[in-house]
């Protein structure tokens, strides 16, 4: 016989937590991806985001998180800033300069089809080029600057996400 039950909060608990995360994860890619630039990097720390989420759903199944999309940004951008600090630890050995990894993306299904490669090479070019660009800033230079210009969140609201005083952060902008 199995210990859940159809009416079982856990497992229900588990179920929404993961919904919830699921719900956010391309939010999350984004901006996990505009601080550190590849893929892989990404992808760990998401794994390492969803991995903080389900251990405090699971430490407090009946404690409710007032706005979970903040808490999982929180949780990502500290991982992502931990992520960049080692990646630049282990960079110090590699010769030649580093170059952010392309993201493949798929079009919409809407966009006129006149010149498909001419649109593909001018996305890659910009999306290389922010790239490139971003990695000139500090790890919290580019947290604040992707947080606030690319997905809009207010100067206070990222200030509560780095801890950071809001004029530290307008400075940073």
């Amino acid at each position: 016989m199995s210990d859940s039950q159809p009416g079982d909060r856990t497992a229900g608990s588990v179920e929404a937590s993961t919904e919830v995360f699921v719900g956010y994860r391309e939010l999350l890619f984004s901006i996990v991806y505009n601080l550190l630039g590849t893929v892989a990097d990404t992808d760990d720390v998401l794994q390492e985001t969803w991995l903080s989420w389900s251990a405090k759903k699971s430490r407090s199944p009946h404690e409710e998180i007032d706005n979970p999309r903040a808490y999982l940004v929180r949780i990502a951008v500290n991982h992502a800033l931990a992520r960049k600090a080692a990646i630049k630890r282990r960079r110090e050995t590699y010769v030649g300069p580093w170059l952010p990894e392309p993201l493949v993306s798929r079009g919409s299904e809407e966009e006129p089809v006149a010149e498909p490669s001419h649109r593909a090479l001018q996305s890659e070019s910009v999306s290389m080029a922010l790239m490139v660009v971003l990695e000139t800033l500090s790890p919290l230079e580019r947290a604040v600057f992707v947080l606030h210009d690319v997905f809009g969140y207010a100067h206070a609201e990222i200030a509560g996400i780095l801890d950071r005083n809001p004029s530290s952060v307008r400075q940073l902008a």
